[in-house]
């Protein structure tokens, strides 16, 4: 998330209340994105379904929310912003409680790609709301409060997520995790009526549905044949999918310059293509986000499928990951960031590869005896590179871009890193499953699935070299 440019704004009366409404949003996003990775296991034991149930959890609201904040913000600037806040945090709560009461894998993940959706309407009109709510002089620190809260719901929300299943609140289960919504979404979007002001930009565009739908297709016919091709035993189908969506993603891409020429307003700026440095860092936020988000997914399966933890164990024994990456975005905050730029976000790549791979020989010489406090170290410095690499990342990247495609590129990165996390989940999900069908021991295929991390960790350091070395001064990000 960008700040804005300083400019004249009026102050709003109620822009501090309205600021924790849309920090509240930001919490239920933040949490629902983290709690199955813990979850998933106890779902599947409850629901039933195949593994890929497991990888669907997230990946489906991953990939919805991927799709739809392309165009979310737009949905802010053509029918008021406060509008769609209210219609996001409804929708939300309302996915949220549908999710808590399904009775079948399919209504679930169903369920989850709701909440992707709606989430995706909400989430980005906070940023429209606080250019317009607050004066420049205030801007930081309204900005600076979104930095504590995302960590605290980053540290917070496995172990929440592991207390909840284990706790099993009513008889609830895991459906807690999503229960746990309903208050916090119906208070937002009364908190919202009540504090949000109402303004509407009166040169807004109208929306490229069919962008939107070539990106749609496109996204699922990638995703759609990594998760249940190893099921199926990879048909022929699962590579024709996975081959027509980069023909779709091509005719994206052509669909976009094309109506981009013909003076109607793109879903995505074509131009941003073609600067080296976007799409070097695209790519690169592509290959660092799937690893992350994938890594995450299969360290929970191998703690609790594999040493026999409980939820709330597993999540506390992913604590120092977390933990390590407050330290990292501390740090980065305390002046790295401007001080190292490009050199910061490489130095936390090579910090987290070097976590990554004591963490895997850590699981290879202790086995299936491995204990929570002899994964601390790895994990710990995995959450520190990912702390500082994250921190100047989306800086470093729009720094390549002209301040008219600023927006256009903010809105596609975030959505690359959404996609990222869905195809993470996907593809390390299917690794793990598939060594395992194969007779590996989970300790093995735990070790195979940190080596991949390792490689996609060496592509994200070799692209960085493609961006710029420092950020433009006036950009600043919250993310």
């Amino acid at each position: 998330m960008t700040a804005p440019v300083a400019g004249a704004v009026q102050p709003y009366r109620w822009r501090w209340p309205a600021l924790f409404v849309i920090l509240a949003a930001e919490v239920m996003d933040l949490l629902d994105a983290l709690v199955t990775t813990i979850a998933a296991p106890t779902i599947q034991k409850d629901l039933g379904g195949s593994d890929s149930l497991v990888q669907w959890l997230g990946a489906g609201y991953t990939m919805a929310m991927a799709v739809g904040l392309i165009t979310g913000g737009r949905l802010g600037d053509l029918y008021g912003r406060r509008r769609m806040f209210l219609v996001g945090a409804t929708g939300f709560t309302a996915a949220s409680l549908l999710c808590g009461v399904a009775m079948s894998p399919e209504m679930l993940v169903g369920s989850r790609v709701l909440q992707g959706l709606f989430g995706a309407v909400m989430i980005p009109q906070g940023l429209g709301l606080i250019k317009e709510m607050f004066p420049p002089e205030e801007m930081g620190k309204a900005f600076g409060m979104f930095g504590p809260v995302m960590t605290i719901s980053s540290v917070g929300g496995p172990v929440l997520a592991g207390w909840l299943v284990d706790a099993d609140f009513f008889g609830t289960g895991w459906r807690m995790i999503f229960l746990i919504n309903l208050p916090i979404g119906l208070a937002a979007a009364l908190a919202g009526l009540r504090f949000l002001p109402e303004r509407r930009l009166s040169d807004a565009t109208r929306l490229d549905l069919v962008g939107v739908l070539l990106v749609s297709v496109a996204s699922v016919l990638l995703i759609y044949p990594l998760i249940q091709g190893r099921e199926l035993d990879w048909p022929a189908w699962t590579f024709v999918s996975m081959a027509a969506s980069a023909v779709v993603f091509a005719l994206f891409g052509r669909y976009e310059a094309r109506r981009s020429a013909s003076g109607k307003d793109p879903l995505v700026t074509p131009s941003l293509f073609r600067k080296r440095a976007f799409t070097g860092g695209m790519v690169a936020g592509l290959a660092f986000f799937s690893g992350m988000i994938g890594l995450s997914l299969v360290f929970s399966l191998y703690t609790q499928l594999g040493l026999g933890y409980s939820p709330l164990k597993a999540g506390l024994t992913g604590l120092p990951q977390a933990i390590g990456g407050v330290v990292g975005f501390g740090l980065a905050m305390s002046g790295l960031r401007e001080k190292l730029g490009r050199g910061l976000l490489q130095i936390g790549v090579v910090v987290m590869a070097a976590g990554a791979a004591v963490l895997g020989l850590t699981i290879h010489l202790a086995g299936l005896d491995v204990g929570p406090w002899q994964l601390a170290p790895g994990l710990l410095l995995v959450g520190v590179g990912m702390g500082l690499t994250m921190a100047p990342f989306f800086d470093i990247v729009l720094a390549g871009v002209e301040p008219r495609e600023s927006g256009s590129a903010s809105g596609t990165l975030t959505a690359v890193q959404q996609l990222g996390g869905a195809l993470g989940t996907a593809v390390l999900g299917t690794l793990l499953f598939n060594l395992l069908k194969h007779q590996w021991s989970f300790g093995a295929a735990m070790q195979a699935a940190v080596w991949v991390e390792i490689g996609l960790l060496a592509l994200t350091f070799a692209l960085s070299f493609l961006l710029p070395r420092h950020p433009v001064p006036e950009q600043q990000a919250a993310h």
